[in-house]
């Protein structure tokens, strides 16, 4: 099973990149996790470029999106929603009719529980038909003091979650399979 592991915070050291590093780490054999690049290397979205022909950029993403089996999406939770650096690229995918029924696994690393992050972007991926695994959402506060930037775990419950979302979402892969 291939997981592609994409980032909402573009911070040098984030906790959200430092998750999935962790998640690469933890993943048994039978899965691959594989780091998205930045999400700044989309550009903002326009509908007027959103035809046959989108800018390379976009269908290298929509392109290593539709190659993944699943998901994992880590995100902060910035002034009670999700980052726009999230939504932009979200919003590009939007047209892509592979995406419909796409497998996620969502990690929420934040100083709270990043309650209104959770409900905002599960009304975004809900809109886009995506296929949202219960078990395999996350949410970690205090993940500062938890995870280091390189992926190091501190608190070992945080190991734990990790795993439970990563064996979530192959379950769900399982049953489909």
């Amino acid at each position: 099973m291939r997981i592609l592991a994409i980032s909402g915070s573009l911070r040098a050291g984030s906790t959200n990149t430092a998750l999935l590093l962790a998640a690469k780490l933890l993943a048994p054999e039978s899965v691959t996790v594989e780091i998205s690049p930045p999400l700044s290397e989309l550009p903002y979205f326009n509908p007027d470029l959103d035809n046959e022909n989108p800018p390379e950029s976009v269908q290298k993403f929509r392109k290593s999106i539709n190659n993944a089996d699943a998901l994992l999406i880590s995100t902060p939770e910035y002034a009670h929603g999700i980052p726009g650096l999230l939504k932009n690229a979200l919003d590009w995918l939007v047209s892509d009719t592979e995406f419909e029924g796409t497998r996620i696994g969502l990690l929420y690393g934040s100083a709270s529980d990043a309650s209104f992050a959770k409900e905002a972007l599960l009304e975004v991926l809900t809109t886009m038909s995506a296929r949202v695994v219960p078990a395999a959402i996350v949410s970690i506060a205090g993940a500062r003091s938890k995870i280091a930037p390189d992926g190091r775990i501190l608190d070992k419950s945080v190991e734990a979650d990790l795993r439970h979302a990563i064996e979530a979402l192959a379950r769900d892969y399982a049953t489909e399979a």
